[in-house]
């Protein structure tokens, strides 16, 4: 079985050796980077840093004079032990540009989004540049076309058409490029983009026999227009063969529209809850979805090429979408996982998508839906609920044809990999000259993208209310923030700029700098040694899936290296990497700067032994949640959610066997049969009905069933108790079950047992019916319907039912956000949404029958040996569950439960010919005479 891990971005990119090739084809020779067989990939490490250019300082303005990297403001030389050995240090230990050397031992610097060049931009391989790149229309009605690129001459545009002296310029430029890179040499490099985290787990699986073979999916992470068909198949065919790597090859402008556009524009913002919503923005006017739409077909058409049955898809982060909805399509019987790495917004952030329900419908094509926390994972069941009405447990989502499993996957580091690469000489090398430089002081470390979501700014505000807080740590605390940037973000560089000037000229002196802030990424060594040597590690995300920084902290901070151990992690309440730690971390609220400043002070003076106490409980979760385990947990569940769904898929449910039915029914010695009423013994008919009748039929069918002594027949309904008298007062022996498990009478009986607290059924009624009045008040036509234990709010009357399943939907998720802890839920059904108790149901009500059948019925100890359970609707799959649990634990000899219709059940067997169907069957078991031309053939 081969596990396909699709990701936006491969592992491996290609660089091309322009200046060493004279007219050569494409070389086919193996890299040094790596040439593990497909089935047994052995990742080689990312660069771990960026090439510093120069003007590349965030505060080239405001100190020009400045080395690149260096603090504004700053007065010693401190940062310059991180700069003036970057590249020798690069060269020793990060393996790049010499990968061979240090292939097995060097993990990449690691975090979700990863510290990595933008795609198209400078790296320090040779690949094409992208072709004249346009832009997605500004005009919704012209979203499919493409804006002629600025360089064209002005004079030249005609609407609608290119004209034909810039067409055969353009033309002569592409044939010119893909010439160039056609007749270079190139070899297969490690990739500078894409996500470390899901890279060293996948790495880590594959080290520890997790994953036997596995093929990685995704793109160059390079403009690829300037190949020529030749160089691409060449390229592609080598990757496949000895990388283990399927190759999506996409045009360029999808890839920029899909990628930088759509992706970073308007998804990455809104799953950070930065919906771009002010006025200079532009981010809704370049409608770039059909190149997200595109992109996500590329890659299922690729993976529904090369999949076979039996093999695992694994599709990663928020780049992909729609891709397992579209996988499901051509693929249904296909084991489709998703994961995503970011965060997941509440539903009020992620509704402002305009393609809200098209991203929602894409993700649930897969079996199974992997969140980094708890909290995500109810961010999305709630948004699922509000935005596409379908039912929401903690489990997943309950469609109508299917169920989507959703759990929680964190993921972390590789611990064997860290140790070995701590071995190395040179981190102890790093570690004496960070120590020396900054002996007698103490240490907070920060690393962190500059961008919006990332919190440098309140981080830097907060350091700064310390310093104006506790003067006395003034010339004794140094915070060595390490900021790299991807995209351009003038005003907050500026900012960021400004409390950073004013920081160190307000507080340095001659001999001490209380900032050090470096605008480069840190070669691995010294990355290692310095969260080794660190007081504190400083966390200020606005919000982030999971901060893998603060787990690579606590798992240096051992004490392997010198005296300094067990640092304190000061780490934001709005990372994923919170719900890991707890309380064992000190969680701030990055707006809250006197929190944040109160933190930093604790940090530093917090004594050994409650040093030691929290780091032993962080380190413990570092080891429970490390790569391996991410690996193996969601490959387990995968593997065991997707054999329980097929085992409900309607083509996998055989049909009822009614003689093998019948020949065990006549060989049990005493038999229970439990049946629902609406749409199985007889129509549904409308709630508000006067006057309720059962079919004649459906009468002298259980009248016949219950004349056998040895038989316990009862009817389950959603109706009230005395609904269910009047229709069934002709019917002796006979049990009820009303209102979907509330209440419960036994044959012969006068009083029903009522399984709910009345009290608690009083309160809750009282706060839900003002949510129902509110919303039924806005749908004309609508009526909300009081039964004794639950209330509906029916909506199939409303003029325009698209309005009143929207009304419904976020009626039922304030009702669920709501009254949770009353013990309620809002479950949608066709036309109504019903409010009901959690802990009653048909089958906590099919419990109470079976342990009434186990005592002594008219004077007959002999415990049932048959069980019979019918159903049509949503509603009875926890009784088909409870059945087929008995039938497990053999507390029962024979179980045969049965649901009507084609759709996705728990039930072993499936009736097709609806009420007649259940009837006949139930005819023929009571009176063998029944001819068999009578039945329906199954």
């Amino acid at each position: 079985m081969t596990v396909f891990i699709a990701s936006l971005f491969l592992p491996y990119t290609v660089n091309f050796h322009v200046a060493n090739s004279r007219n050569h084809r494409p070389s086919v020779t193996p890299s040094v980077a790596a040439t593990a067989p497909p089935t047994a990939i052995k990742l080689p490490p990312e660069p771990v840093t960026s090439q510093p250019t120069a003007g590349a300082s965030l505060f080239g303005k405001i100190n020009p004079s400045a080395p690149p990297g260096l603090t504004p403001g700053a007065t010693t030389d401190h940062e310059r032990i991180f700069t003036a050995s970057l590249h020798q240090a690069e060269k020793e230990s990060s393996g790049y540009p010499f990968p061979e050397v240090i292939a097995e031992e060097t993990p990449q610097l690691t975090e979700s989004e990863g510290h990595s060049p933008a795609w198209g931009a400078t790296t320090s391989l040779t690949q094409p540049k992208p072709q004249t790149m346009v832009s997605p229309s500004p005009s919704i009605l012209k979203h499919q076309d493409q804006i002629v690129p600025l360089r064209e001459p002005v004079s030249l545009r005609t609407p609608g058409a290119e004209p034909a002296p810039y067409q055969a310029l353009k033309n002569s430029d592409n044939r010119g490029r893909k010439e160039s890179f056609s007749k270079v040499e190139w070899t297969v490099e490690t990739a500078e983009q894409g996500n470390g985290g899901l890279r060293n787990a996948v790495r880590s699986a594959t080290d520890n026999g997790c994953i036997d073979d596995m093929m990685w999916v995704g793109t160059l992470g390079m403009p690829t227009n300037a190949l020529s068909p030749y160089t691409k198949t060449a390229i592609a065919e080598k990757l496949q063969n000895q990388y283990g790597s399927v190759t999506v090859f996409v045009n360029d402008g999808d890839f920029d529209g899909h990628y930088t556009h759509f992706c970073k524009t308007i998804l990455w913002p809104v799953f950070h809850y930065q919906i771009p919503d002010n006025p200079k923005s532009k981010a809704y006017e370049d409608h770039s979805w059909i190149y997200y739409v595109k992109l996500n077909q590329a890659f299922a058409d690729r993976i529904a090429k090369q999949w076979k049955r039996g093999d695992s898809i694994w599709v990663q982060d928020y780049h992909l979408l729609l891709v397992p909805a579209m996988l499901r399509k051509m693929l249904p019987d296909a084991q489709i996982g998703f994961f995503l790495h970011i965060a997941f917004p509440s539903s009020e952030v992620f509704k402002c998508l305009a393609p809200r329900k098209e991203l929602l419908e894409g993700m649930l094509g897969a079996n199974l839906l992997g969140f980094q926390t708890d909290e995500y994972c109810r961010h999305f069941l709630q948004t699922c609920s509000r935005i596409l009405c379908v039912e929401a447990t903690n489990e997943g989502i309950q469609m109508e044809d299917r169920f989507i499993n959703v759990g929680t996957f964190p993921i972390g580091i590789d611990p064997t990999s860290w140790d070995k690469r701590r071995q190395a000489t040179d981190v102890e090398r790093w570690v004496a000259t960070i120590s020396k430089r900054y002996h007698g002081k103490r240490l907070i470390v920060a690393r962190d993208k500059i961008d919006s979501v990332r919190g440098i700014r309140q981080k830097l505000l907060s350091y700064e209310l310390f310093l104006n807080t506790y003067p006395k740590w003034a010339d004794q605390v140094v915070l060595i923030q390490v900021a790299t940037s991807t995209t351009e973000q003038p005003e907050l560089e500026a900012t960021i700029s400004d409390i950073a000037m004013r920081i160190n000229s307000t507080h340095s002196t001659l001999a001490h700098q209380p900032l050090v802030f470096l605008k480069q990424d840190l070669a691995f060594p010294q990355y290692l040694a310095l969260i080794t040597v660190a007081d504190a590690l400083m966390i200020t995300s606005l919000r982030e899936g999971m901060n893998l920084t603060s787990h690579e902290f606590v798992y240096c901070q051992d004490g392997r290296y010198g005296d300094k151990a067990y640092g304190s992690l000061i780490l934001s309440e709005f990372t994923g990497s919170a719900s890991v730690f707890g309380n064992a971390a000190l969680l701030v609220n990055p707006w809250d700067y006197r929190q944040c400043s109160a933190a930093i002070h604790t940090a530093l003076t917090r004594d050994q032994k409650k040093r030691k106490e929290v780091w032993e409980r962080m380190r413990a979760a570092v080891l429970q949640n490390s790569t391996s385990n991410w690996v193996k947990s969601f490959s387990e569940t995968l593997s065991r959610v997707w054999n329980e769904q097929s085992s409900r898929e309607s083509m996998a449910v055989p049909r009822l066997s009614i003689p093998r039915l019948e020949e065990r029914y006549r060989r049990s010695r005493r038999r229970l049969m439990i049946v629902d009423y609406e749409d199985t013994l007889a129509s549904w008919g409308s709630p508000r009905s006067i006057i309720l009748t059962t079919p004649q039929r459906a009468i002298t069918t259980l009248t016949e069933l219950t004349d056998d002594p040895a038989n316990v027949v009862y009817v389950m309904s959603a109706r009230m108790p005395e609904e269910m008298e009047r229709l069934f007062r002709v019917v002796p022996n006979l049990g009820l079950i009303a209102e979907n498990g509330c209440f419960v009478r036994e044959p012969n009986a006068d009083k029903w047992t009522n399984l709910a607290d009345k009290a608690h059924m009083v309160a809750w009624k009282d706060s839900v019916s003002h949510i129902l009045s509110y919303f039924q008040e806005r749908s004309e036509g609508s009526w909300i319907e009081e039964r004794h234990c639950s209330l509906v709010f029916h909506y199939g009357s409303v003029e325009d039912r698209t309005v009143g399943a929207r009304l419904a939907a976020e009626c039922a998720g304030n009702i669920n956000d709501a009254c949770a802890s009353q013990g309620v839920h809002a479950i949608p059904v066709e036309g109504a949404l019903v409010v009901e108790n959690v802990d009653t149901s048909k089958a906590s009500a099919a419990a109470l029958v079976w342990r009434r059948c186990l005592e002594n019925h008219g004077g007959d100890t002999t415990k049932p040996d048959f069980l019979l359970v019918v159903g049509d609707g949503r509603e009875d799959e926890p009784v088909f569950r409870w059945a087929n649990k008995l039938e497990m634990a053999k507390a029962v000899d024979y179980v045969m439960t049965v649901t009507l219709g084609s759709r996705n059940t728990d039930a072993k067997a499936t009736l097709t010919q609806g009420v007649t169907g259940v009837l006949s069957c139930l005819q023929q078991l009571a009176n063998p005479e029944v001819t068999a031309a009578t039945l329906p053939v199954q």
